[in-house]
């Protein structure tokens, strides 16, 4: 990966965390996390993994991610000043989950 894929997957997360606190309306207790940011070599897409707490209100949060992908990518646009800029994809994160499961029969043995 490219230096400058780094930087831009870095501050992608950046300001899409902002976004999230100040704009993003969820029901009180579900908490996001952005995982991971993956942008495209060519820069068209950007893959954001969202890790949910509590997991089972993933579907919940992935559903309002997708009612709010504009507005969400609207207020990217604003804040970056770069062409083209990527769409966002959002995909649910499910490594913790995987982690809680095998730790629970770790501890089981």
């Amino acid at each position: 990966m490219s230096e400058r894929i780094t930087k831009l997957n870095k501050l992608f997360k950046e300001h899409l965390g902002e976004i999230f606190q100040r704009e993003l309306s969820l029901k009180p207790g579900v908490f996001l996390t952005i995982a991971k940011v993956d942008t495209t070599p060519d820069l068209r897409y950007t893959r954001v993994s969202i890790s949910v707490f509590p997991f089972k209100d993933t579907d919940y949060a992935m559903k309002t991610l997708a009612k709010e992908i504009y507005s969400i990518q609207g207020a990217l646009n604003k804040k970056l000043k770069m062409r083209p800029l990527p769409r966002l994809q959002f995909v649910s994160d499910s490594t913790e989950e995987e982690a809680d499961k095998i730790e629970k029969i770790l501890a089981q043995i």
